[in-house]
């Protein structure tokens, strides 16, 4: 029975890793198709590219949908915050989920659109937010007021490391202004939705961070829904207006659809491994770089996987450096947590031993 329990207790103490690797399962994929439409790679788009807002409308849907059949078969509605309305027993955000919820509808849209920008690689692309959220990850520590342990300013430096190496000599500096807002919005809304997380989750209490996760999510996905149809009704006659228009309704009959369902699947994959990630009890300079260097490492293969289209090159030098940097990171996140808890047992024992 001690050993049962020992093993249910480590498997707790070390989820995050199973949920990096989840993100990282979901999230090369997840990009790759992204970049393969938007690039018109498929044989059946006869090398149309499909521009960035017209892949979000199919991909948003299915985003809900899978979301709905996760909380559904996990049996997680119950973590949700309840009121009684006409007899039923409603599951509903709060005021702050909810404002979470509008962030991450803004992340998602934000992250899949980020990867259709012509002249813009995955990688670069990536390591753009990533590295932001890094740089934003310590400052909501600060703010929050929570310590952080030395081996989690290491491995933010290393993956900061990771960040610089990827910008020298870039060749992508000259952002489409689009692609420039695009990233600045998803930044943003990552300080916004992090500040909340401390707030009111990390908890020890796996209850809390579930109640968080699923509000959170009941918001998220059809908020970025809602939004994009009022931009489809209200801005038909500007560009980004017409391509959402298209999304919602040129493509139900084409012979990609699977592949523009498959991204929001990916995509509903993400969110979940990325925002339990996150909402795991420990400061956010160490679980931000957890999520973006599983991300990272992502984006390099999705990257090497466009290859087998001959047009596409291989990830430069630099971003192969700054994989190498990811590494070393996550080598720092987790053998000093490791070493730090073995000390901990053995200390423990012998106060029990002397008792």
């Amino acid at each position: 029975m001690s050993i049962r329990k020992s093993f249910v207790s480590w498997l707790a103490e070390n989820s995050i890793w199973g949920f990096a690797f989840g993100y990282f399962a979901c999230y090369v994929p997840y990009s790759f198709l992204t970049k393969v439409l938007s690039k018109g790679f498929l044989p059946c788009l006869h090398g149309q590219r499909l521009a960035g807002f017209t892949l979000l409308p199919v991909s948003a849907i299915a985003t809900v949908t899978g979301s709905i059949i996760f909380l559904t078969v996990a049996r997680w509605w119950k973590y949700a915050s309840h009121s009684r309305v006409m007899g039923l027993n409603l599951p509903h955000p709060t005021r702050w989920t909810f404002l979470s919820g509008i962030c991450t509808a803004m992340i998602i849209g934000t992250t899949t659109l980020a990867y259709t920008f012509e002249r813009v690689s995955i990688v670069f692309a990536m390591l753009l937010m990533r590295g932001g959220v890094l740089i934003i990850a310590p400052i909501v520590d600060a703010l929050s007021r929570r310590h952080v342990r030395w081996f989690a300013w290491l491995g933010l430096g290393f993956s900061m490391g990771a960040l610089l190496v990827g910008l020298i000599d870039n060749d992508s500096y000259a952002l489409p202004l689009l692609c420039a807002i695009d990233i600045g919005v998803y930044l943003a809304s990552y300080f916004i939705r992090l500040r909340f997380m401390s707030r009111i989750a990390k908890s020890p209490e796996q209850s809390a961070n579930r109640r968080y996760f699923v509000e959170e999510q009941m918001v998220g996905p059809p908020v970025l829904v809602i939004i994009l149809l009022l931009g489809a009704l209200l801005g038909r006659g500007t560009a980004a207006g017409q391509e959402i228009w298209i999304g919602f309704s040129a493509y139900w009959d084409e012979p990609y659809l699977i592949h523009l369902l498959l991204v929001g699947f990916l995509s509903m994959g993400t969110g979940i491994f990325g925002s339990l990630v996150f909402l795991d009890k420990r400061e956010n300079t160490f679980c931000v770089p957890v999520n973006r260097s599983s991300s990272i490492l992502a984006g390099v293969i999705a990257s090497y996987l466009l290859m087998i289209y001959p047009t596409q090159r291989a990830p430069a030098s630099r971003e192969l450096f700054g994989a190498a940097f990811i590494l070393v990171a996550i080598l720092f996140l987790t053998i000093p947590p490791m070493i730090e808890k073995q000390r901990a047992r053995a200390r423990l024992a012998k106060e029990n031993a002397k008792h």
